[in-house]
């Protein structure tokens, strides 16, 4: 009997991984030994593409068995059974999209090395675009190409193929595995990219304290400079959390985005997480085509690319109710467009430059005077340095409101006249040396903050009554804002933390021990300067 081969020690390391996030890091590490002479953003494409057709392949599988089975239950012969299975309405009835048979991963996998695993690969994505239009123009036909490694590509399937991505320790459904790895590689990508990536990365914890603040249960839910899609997984998630499984439904999403190669991203993000989005059948300048102009939203959550210079600016816009932004920086154009989108009780939550709390450039500080003045603005929050990785710019949270009255019969508190501002600066946590993440405490504390201001019912339910909190937080009303020259920072107006005074002797003590640890040092610097010394000496 000949020897049995033996399986890369990639594959070997995924037969052992029994949690998501080991998955994703064998994955990544066996993905990036393709990367060869392929551009960054074609790279990603062409990654996250294979992670969509196997998600969408698994999909398609666990709709077959649970048909076979329902089929089987009612009694239908097995000559008849093929048939019903083949029926694309059994599919497409209960949002699972149709694969065509040679667009089936376990297809592929079995094919790959006798027909070409590039070709196969670009005729599945070709056929799975023409059998269900929703993804018209958005998969990748990337893989038959010169510069990709087929024999990588193909050691890369079988990876795939042989992934445990359903059960293991985690015990989470393969569509919550798949999507984490999607989100995984997303993440990754922006970090390698830099600045080009972040264009279409948020991090994960400003999207969550967006969405934790917002709380979009239902409604409708848009995104003007939607990236990859991000706001929206984070929001069905949140719903999930919350209300189940079965409530994603509840919102409706609308997106649009600039960049075709992003644009795709999203509509497969959204795909895989099980959301049924309106991101317009293209991509598209949200100044110079709004592909939702008539949209009134519940909710608006975005993370706009931040001082734009060059955009499409029209000085007769509509949207510029509080007056035309400079040709210089669209940052308050977004926050125009961003109001003129929400409904009657819209709220909407905007990552912004610092710069746009106390801009007085090129009109816009009259422009934030007019947003103040009409009471459009409920809550300003500044951003620990570092949550980027992709910019050094400092951010900050505008979060703007149509109505801050009682609203009816969900009898929040009435906050006509007041603004809250939140100083989060010296929160968040080091992940490595250069990111900085908000931790799930900062979270709570940051929306249950604001959620104790604004009266909602979670905080009423709970006991949580609003206080000011000085450093941290405090309600301000909008004469006090109008002293300060409508400057919009929160360090104006949450004042310096509370803190008791030290005694001479605990600072006598605290000056002692310093002393000591840098003559500590600076023994240590000795030592090794001498050692250096040493090993110079002995290179001559």
């Amino acid at each position: 009997m000949p020897p049995r081969q033996k399986k890369p020690v990639d594959q070997v390391e995924l037969f052992t991984a029994s949690t998501a996030k080991e998955i994703q890091a064998i994955l990544w590490k066996a993905a990036d030994k393709l990367r060869g002479s392929m551009d960054a953003a074609q790279y990603k494409e062409f990654v996250l593409g294979l992670i969509f057709l196997k998600y969408i392949s698994d999909a398609f599988d666990e709709r077959r068995e649970q048909l076979a089975k329902e089929l089987a239950d009612d009694g239908i012969s097995e000559d008849r059974l093929a048939e019903f299975l083949e029926d694309q309405d059994e599919y497409t009835g209960h949002n699972v999209f149709w694969v065509p048979e040679t667009a089936r991963w376990s297809w592929i996998a079995a094919n790959a090395k006798s027909k070409g695993v590039g070709l196969l690969l670009d005729e599945a994505m070709d056929v799975i675009m023409r059998a269900n239009p929703s993804l018209t123009a958005v998969l990748p036909k990337i893989f038959n190409r010169d510069n990709v490694d087929q024999k990588r590509l193909a050691e890369l399937v079988d990876l795939i193929s042989d992934a445990r991505f359903g059960g293991g320790s985690d015990d989470k459904p393969a569509q919550d595995v798949l999507g984490e790895v999607y989100e995984y590689f997303l993440g990754n990508f922006a970090r390698a990219e830099g600045k080009r990536g972040g264009e279409f990365y948020t991090p994960s914890s400003v999207v969550r304290l967006i969405v934790e603040i917002l709380e979009p249960y239902e409604g409708r839910v848009y995104d003007p400079a939607c990236g990859s899609g991000g706001m929206f997984v984070q929001a069905g998630k949140f719903i999930e959390a919350h209300r189940g499984r079965g409530h994603k439904s509840d919102i409706a999403v609308y997106g649009q985005e600039l960049n075709e190669r992003t644009w795709r991203l999203a509509k497969m993000n959204l795909a895989i997480h099980g959301i049924d989005g309106d991101l317009s059948t293209r991509w598209g300048d949200t100044f110079d085509q709004d592909r939702h102009p008539d949209l009134k939203a519940d909710f608006v959550m975005a993370n706009p690319p931040f001082n734009i210079k060059d955009w499409a600016r029209n000085e007769n816009d509509p949207r510029w109710k509080y007056g035309v932004p400079p040709k210089g920086n669209a940052n308050y154009a977004w926050l125009q467009h961003i109001l003129s989108k929400l409904g009657e009780r819209g709220t909407g939550g905007v990552v912004l430059a610092n710069g746009s709390m106390s801009s007085q450039q090129s009109g816009e500080g009259e422009i934030r005077r007019a947003m103040v003045d009409a009471d459009q603005v409920a809550c300003m929050i500044a951003l620990p340095s570092q949550l980027f990785r992709t910019t050094q710019i400092p951010a900050c949270l505008w979060f703007l409101a149509k109505d801050k009255g009682p609203q009816g019969s969900k009898r929040p508190a009435d906050r006509r006249g007041e603004i809250l501002f939140i100083d989060a600066r010296g929160m968040g946590e080091m992940v490595d040396r250069t990111e900085r993440d908000l931790t799930a405490a900062d979270l709570a504390k940051i929306a249950g903050t604001y959620h104790a201001w604004r009266g909602t019912q979670a905080a009423r339910e709970e006991g949580l009554p609003y206080a000011d909190e000085p450093g941290f937080c405090v309600s301000a009303s909008l004469e006090t804002v109008r002293e300060h020259g409508y400057v919009l920072t929160p360090g104006r107006y949450v004042g310096a933390v509370d803190v008791e005074e030290e005694g001479a002797e605990a600072v006598s003590e605290r000056i002692a021990k310093l002393t000591e640890e840098l003559y500590e040092l600076f023994d240590k610097s000795d030592d090794l300067a001498k050692t250096v010394r040493m090993q110079l000496e002995g290179l001559r």
